[in-house]
């Protein structure tokens, strides 16, 4: 189908650079890794690549910063093969610049949005990019909630296609929501539950249980009247107040909703679908070096102190959540369990990462703090799939149809 045909790829090379005195290197390339596939499947088929991306949020205008150049030299390493970059991403520069390209040969474009015209999803812009290719390969699903020019815009003009690893996302996260193995267990911890909420309530439906950690966990105890101390609650922004919006009143929401559902725990003992910390570690702050571990439920009151705050769940909670996680067929975590950066409050979040490991369940991770949390613990390697995606996984397991995943499905 490719072959001798121009393929012009939306990529997600939207990397962290390391600024040295007379050069500018990818930090981290995990999001460059993800291509890879489809790019060295298009390059044996003779096709002639065009790939385009965006770096940072430049607001329009050109930051030499935020240039897709260190990204060019850095996936000509990973990819064994030379790769051109053209300082534009339309106009006659770009122009020449693909007319020379030879069947098998990469070509990559300047930042996307050093034009406001992407953001803007600009016909003209979107044409423009289009007129490069005879087709168009999406392999971004971390932008596919944007409909912005390189994502929805250029798809209506050209035939086109996803990607290799924007399929396997949309395959593995749909699979969470229409054919997970049971017991489903959903682990969710971070520090904000914003850009979880709508997540959490659709997977909460289907799930068998859902283990809840991290700052996260802080809005289903004050929902359910527990003292959190001076604990990380996410305060709700000023537009969501106005319409009576208050994250605790969603946990509480969400924990009415879920009140009859039960697990059985070892097939005999009955839990809540909602499950969440019943001891924590305790500290005045996540720089503190003394800690307190805090039973939630028994006699917990005359114990917390108020300049407390929860950082970690404890070894009740971890040897809990362990077992829920083992008896599980399949599993999905989406953010730390503490302050896990700082060794003391780290525990919680590397025994239930290697609980995860362990389990012989399909195991499906997202959530830039949890793929950090687990390279600090090495065991990156041991799930089935890793989701860099971010908010846009998160959108997508909230039921929504995304503009991206629309426009290669059509």
């Amino acid at each position: 189908l490719a072959a001798q045909k121009k393929v012009l790829i939306r990529a997600d090379y939207n990397v962290p650079f390391a600024y040295h005195q007379n050069h500018t290197e990818v930090a981290d390339d995990n999001r460059i890794k993800v291509s890879l596939p489809t790019l060295k499947l298009l390059v044996e088929a003779k096709a002639k690549l065009i790939l385009m991306t965006h770096l940072g949020r430049p607001g329009g205008q050109v930051d030499p910063k935020l240039s897709a150049q260190p990204v060019a030299k850095h996936l000509q390493k990973l990819i064994d093969k030379p790769v051109k970059f053209v300082a534009d991403c339309v106009g006659p520069k770009v122009e020449a610049a693909v007319e020379k390209l030879q069947p098998g040969e990469i070509l990559l474009l300047e930042n996307l949005r050093f034009y406001p015209q992407e953001k803007q999803n600009n016909a003209k812009f979107s044409k423009q990019l289009a007129s490069l290719a005879d087709l168009y390969v999406n392999e971004a699903f971390s932008t596919a909630h944007r409909d912005h020019a390189s994502i929805t815009g250029v798809s209506k003009l050209l035939p086109s296609y996803a990607g290799l690893g924007f399929e396997k996302e949309v395959e593995a996260l749909s699979m969470l929501m229409e054919n997970p193995k049971r017991p489903f267990v959903m682990v969710v911890g971070g520090a904000k539950i914003s850009d979880k909420v709508a997540a959490l309530t659709n997977l909460t439906k289907i799930a068998d249980v859902v283990l809840v950690g991290g700052g996260v966990a802080n809005n289903f105890l004050k929902a359910d009247g527990y003292d959190v101390a001076s604990s990380y609650l996410q305060d709700t922004p000023a537009d969501l107040k106005k319409k009576g919006v208050s994250y605790v009143e969603v946990a509480k929401k969400i924990i009415a909703e879920s009140k009859t559902d039960r697990l059985l725990k070892d097939g005999y003992i009955p839990l809540p679908k909602i499950v969440y910390p019943i001891d924590v570690i305790a500290a005045r702050s996540s720089k503190s070096r003394k800690t307190q571990q805090l039973n939630l439920i028994n006699g917990y009151e005359k114990s917390v102190k108020h300049e407390l705050m929860y950082l970690d769940i404890g070894e009740k909670t971890i040897r809990l959540f362990q077992e829920l996680i083992l008896q599980a067929k399949t599993v999905f975590w989406n953010g730390p369990m503490g302050v896990f950066e700082k060794k003391l409050f780290a525990h919680g979040t590397q025994e239930i990462a290697r609980a995860i490991a362990k389990s012989s369940a399909t195991t499906i991770i997202g959530g830039g703090d949890t793929i950090a949390a687990i390279r600090q613990f090495d065991l990156e390697d041991r799930y089935d799939y890793v989701s860099a995606a971010g908010g846009a996984s998160l959108e997508f397991l909230s039921g929504k149809v995304l503009p991206g995943v629309k426009a290669v499905q059509a």
